[in-house]
């Protein structure tokens, strides 16, 4: 590729590894993605566990944003560690679980005071780590909150385990369906070859609490469904922005717990419409 002037790139494949991958008691293992940060992917992430939980699923998640975890703080486990178990002769990790969820982030290991200067290798392994020496046991589902963009994380984690598929997680306006296509694109790519179970619209739209019935389309109106459609793969969901589902994130209680609350529903939809597309 000529990047200016006689610059050239020439890009190296890495091909997959032929070894067994892991996770063989996980029947399903779906990771959610975000091409940009700020789109509200780990909120989609939890409360799609929480939801499919909800539907009597036995479900895992794990936090490999690696650079910014944030799955122990809307969990409310922030202060919990880990115990290192002998199984077999081998020490595995013993996932926190919280909800009927079993959970694990790196941030269980490090100060999420500070910040993490890693690496791509360094951060690669470390998710290898979480991946491999984990008693996830027999589970429904393992989801995998995965970070932003394109990059060392998403390769490693293509080539270690076999996804079930990808949830694209976008929100309304054009700045951001811009990330969502290069997204699917890369997911598609014959070198990655990930099934793109679709897309979900999140922020869709805001609905003050005094106001339920009423939808103010803050950033554009259903721009993942006309890019779903232009891209034929399914729109899977439209959350909308709601000031409760920020405030139970922070106070480490996902909104899709409350049965009182509709953002519930809107999430078990979710769940509902992934668990068919995978049955």
């Amino acid at each position: 590729m000529e990047i200016a002037g006689n610059i050239t790139v020439k890009f190296k494949e890495t091909p997959k590894p032929v070894a067994e991958k892991p996770l063989k008691e996980v029947k399903h293992i779906v990771a959610v993605y975000s091409g940009k940060g700020g789109v509200g992917k780990s909120t989609i992430a939890a409360n799609l566990a929480v939801a499919m939980s909800n539907l009597g699923f036995s479900v895992g998640l794990l936090d490999a944003d690696i650079y910014g975890p944030s799955i122990p703080k809307m969990f409310g486990v922030e202060d919990s560690h880990p115990t290192v178990e002998t199984v077999d002769g081998r020490e595995v990790i013993q996932p926190v679980v919280q909800y009927g969820i079993k959970v694990l982030s790196i941030g269980f290991f490090v100060d999420q005071s500070n910040a993490l200067v890693w690496r791509g290798p360094m951060a690669g392994n470390a998710l290898k780590q979480l991946i491999n020496d984990t008693a996830w046991g027999e589970l429904d589902y393992l989801f995998i909150d995965m970070p932003p963009g394109t990059g060392d994380i998403h390769l490693t984690l293509v080539q270690t385990v076999d996804l079930s598929g990808v949830i694209i997680v976008g929100t309304p306006q054009e700045v951001a369906l811009a990330d969502v296509r290069k997204g699917v694109n890369m997911f598609m790519n014959d070198k990655i070859n990930v099934r793109v179970l679709g897309v979900v619209e999140n922020m869709a739209w805001f609905t003050p609490a005094e106001l339920p019935d009423n939808k103010y389309y803050i950033f554009r109106k259903e721009g993942c469904k006309r890019l779903a459609e232009e891209m034929k793969v399914p729109l899977l969901g439209q959350i909308p922005l709601v000031q409760s589902v920020c405030e139970s994130g922070d106070a480490g209680s996902p909104i899709a717990l409350n049965p009182e609350s509709p953002l519930t529903a809107a999430f078990e939809a979710l769940a509902r419409n992934v668990n068919q597309l995978l049955e």
